[in-house]
């Protein structure tokens, strides 16, 4: 018996938390994909039967997990893998493909890395949560994507809190604290002449070590944070608005025009005007 219901979400203008693809899977005996790789984050929930899966670790080298029912596993962005089901029980999943400026923190303070990628809920009724989230959005995939993201904050909220650990070091609490006043500044003053230095001053903290441990939170380094998130910024404004190019230049923090299309252009490959051409929607 081999059943799918597949879906690929239509909009990406959300930064912070976005959705690719979501679906349901009843696997054949011995049905297997990859070895492959994905551009973001995807997690697999299992609701019944097992398998394996085949994943490399933080240093390259494979690593093999079987995983059950009620367990998960979560693959990250460029990581090698691949998953085969059991020949005798093959597994019948969920799963949710996700990503967004936090989701990395967010994943690793709840255990999740390529190290430990397999989810053990610790709690019953959270863990049930989670996956009626998950199975909500595959069987409303037509609803509006304001109505699927919110059920995507969802389904990350009971991830998080069925699988983080109830004791939690002070000092992960600090660096948290020291994250989050981070990033709550960037997207606050993004659109001003802010600096790396400006940001650790507003921790307290002097900018190596801010520097140092902002890169272990979230995965860039305070400087391509804030280039990332003011481009993310300036392709919304692109694509969902009729501002100039020089408007939108001063929106997201550059007062020189030109400085602004070279730094668009090596994150999206294209001037902002011929991203536009490509992107815009209409008004």
């Amino acid at each position: 018996m081999h059943d799918i219901i597949f879906s690929i979400f239509p909009n990406e203008n959300f930064v912070d938390l976005g959705l690719y693809q979501f679906g349901w899977e009843q696997c054949e005996s011995a049905h297997s994909f990859g070895p492959a790789t994905r551009n973001h984050y995807l997690f697999h929930y299992i609701i019944s039967g097992m398998g394996t899966l085949m994943a490399d670790d933080s240093k390259g080298v494979t690593q093999t997990y079987s995983v059950k029912s009620m367990q998960g596993f979560m693959i990250f962005p460029n990581q090698i893998t691949t998953y085969i089901a059991d020949k005798n029980l093959p597994w019948e999943y969920v799963w949710v493909e996700f990503d967004g400026l936090r989701v990395k923190s967010i994943l690793e303070s709840a255990g999740f890395t390529p190290d430990s990628p397999i989810y053990h809920a610790r709690s019953k009724d959270l863990r049930e949560e989670m996956m009626h989230e998950m199975l909500y959005m595959t069987q409303n995939r037509n609803s509006s994507p304001f109505h699927l993201i919110g059920h995507l904050y969802l389904f990350l909220d009971y991830l998080t809190r069925s699988s983080a650990s109830t004791h939690i070091q002070q000092g992960s609490q600090l660096r948290d604290f020291y994250i989050h006043e981070a990033l709550h500044f960037i997207e606050h003053n993004f659109q001003n002449d802010i600096s790396v230095e400006d940001i650790a001053s507003v921790c307290g903290l002097n900018r190596s070590y801010f520097g140092k441990i902002f890169k272990e939170a979230v995965g860039k380094s305070p400087q391509d944070f804030l280039l990332n998130y003011r481009m993310a910024k300036a392709a919304e404004l692109l694509k969902l608005t009729q501002l100039s190019i020089g408007d939108i230049s001063n929106a997201v923090g550059y007062e020189d025009q030109l400085h602004f299309s070279r730094a668009f252009k090596n994150i999206y490959g294209e001037s902002p005007r011929a991203w536009r051409n490509h992107n815009r929607i209409g008004i």
